[in-house]
């Protein structure tokens, strides 16, 4: 189920920042962007990728609050943990079929 909810995460996250990608580095060279008040001296290959990372990040923390956001009640209460293994207090297990 991890591995589903990280493809709900990384998949979506990826072509928004491939349309950033492409919107932004339309309007703007590479060669053009500053930082700290001086030019940066990267190749627009190295900007792109650096700049594709981040846009790549940034979408991902979108997606995961969504999918968060998005978690029913009985998902987010139900205990993580074995029903052998459960430690005091921990409510017991909710099938989230039943929700």
């Amino acid at each position: 189920m991890l591995a589903r909810k990280m493809l709900w995460i990384a998949w979506p996250a990826f072509l928004a920042a491939c349309l950033l990608q492409a919107l932004v580095f339309a309007l703007v060279d590479p060669h053009d962007v500053q930082w700290l008040h001086g030019t940066l001296a990267w190749s627009r290959q190295a900007v792109h990728a650096v700049a594709f990372f981040a846009f790549w990040v940034i979408s991902m923390g979108a997606c995961a609050l969504t999918t968060l956001l998005r978690l029913t009640p009985n998902e987010v209460n139900q205990c993580p943990f074995a029903p052998a293994r459960r430690p005091p207090g921990c409510p017991g297990q909710v099938d989230v079929r039943d929700a």
